[in-house]
């Protein structure tokens, strides 16, 4: 089975972080992915990413309005990973999945 990995963030860390986490677990779900998204959001990270989590994916999803914390986790991945605009992440999931994977 094939794995998504994703990172969620806005400015505020409220609605966008968590509307486009709950978009991309679904999206993966209904195309039967394994899928894990770490939000950075007002509350810190939650879901954190392992390494074995970023080196297990197939796609790595980053959904964000801000600078990513801990962006040096991702280094060696970057043919693994596709940049999208939080409202992308919304309102599309399936397609970028579906593109990438």
């Amino acid at each position: 089975m094939k794995k998504i990995v994703a990172i969620c963030a806005c400015p505020m860390g409220v609605a966008h972080t968590y509307m486009a986490a709950d978009a991309i677990e679904d999206a993966a779900n209904c195309l039967g992915y394994a899928v894990k998204v770490e939000t950075q959001g007002a509350s810190g990270i939650e879901d954190k990413l392992s390494p074995s989590d970023i080196k297990e994916a197939d796609l790595i999803i980053i959904a964000s309005a801000v600078k990513i914390s801990q962006s040096d986790r991702l280094s060696g991945y970057e043919d693994k990973i596709v940049k999208v605009e939080l409202k992308q992440a919304i309102n599309n999931s399936e397609n970028i999945i579906k593109e990438h994977i």
